[in-house]
């Protein structure tokens, strides 16, 4: 419900306060679903290790994550951002570099250049009752392109943040890279009118450009 209150964000009780497209909104807590994915478990394996490791690099090493780190902004929260600190860097960092199945480091990775990401589009097909989700592709994939998605919504929905990550996209073939499997994997087979939300972004080593978001009605069958 909505409230008329300071701003607020996160758990009280068994109560949670975030920021509603009309104004702060405070709802019961629910407990969110825990597949408990491999790449779930090495994440949070190496969040309760990141304070150890951080305290193991060499002092020339955190100092240089302290000094990247001032360069890169949080995300906005309650309408406030600021720097990152060293170890949230090297967590943020190490944390998108297993997630795409590459090992952690000790040292800042350069920043890179990305390139335009060529994906276009989010294609959803009904073909005799079987659904499946492409991103349509004007060039070939990077290696490691993140997609992430939520469940099926009604059509009526225009916005969706509920976001899960579901793996790097396959590569492209006829124009499409074929995320069905990934998709189904995480949230099943979406009904006819739905519409699925899907976000894609790019990992070089370890950083991320801003992700894309696309989304798409499941049509009747053809």
């Amino acid at each position: 419900m909505k409230i008329l209150d300071v701003p607020q964000s996160g758990k009280l009780g068994v109560t949670v306060s975030l920021g509603g497209r009309n104004g702060q909104v405070r709802r019961i807590l629910a407990i969110p679903g825990n597949p408990q994915t491999e790449a779930q478990l090495l994440i949070r394996n190496f969040l309760g290790n990141a304070a150890s490791l951080w305290r193991q690099i060499a002092e020339e090493q955190r100092l240089a994550w302290i000094a990247a780190a001032e360069q890169e902004q949080s995300k906005p929260r309650l309408g406030q951002s600021g720097p990152l600190s060293g170890i949230q860097l090297f967590t943020k960092i190490n944390c998108s570099l297993l997630l795409v199945g590459e090992a952690v480091v000790s040292d800042v990775p350069a920043k890179p250049q990305f390139p335009t990401l060529p994906v276009t589009g989010l294609t959803l097909t009904n073909t005799a009752g079987t659904i499946a989700l492409k991103l349509a592709c004007s060039d070939d994939l990077e290696l490691n392109t993140i997609v992430r998605a939520s469940k099926p919504v009604s059509a009526g929905v225009y916005k969706q943040t509920d976001l899960r990550y579901l793996g790097t996209a396959p590569v492209v073939s006829g124009g499409y890279s074929t995320i069905t499997d990934l998709y189904t994997a995480g949230f099943g087979v979406p009904a006819v009118g739905q519409k699925v939300f899907v976000t894609v972004n790019q990992c070089i080593d370890g950083w991320q450009d801003i992700a894309h978001k696309f989304s798409a009605i499941v049509p009747t069958a053809s």
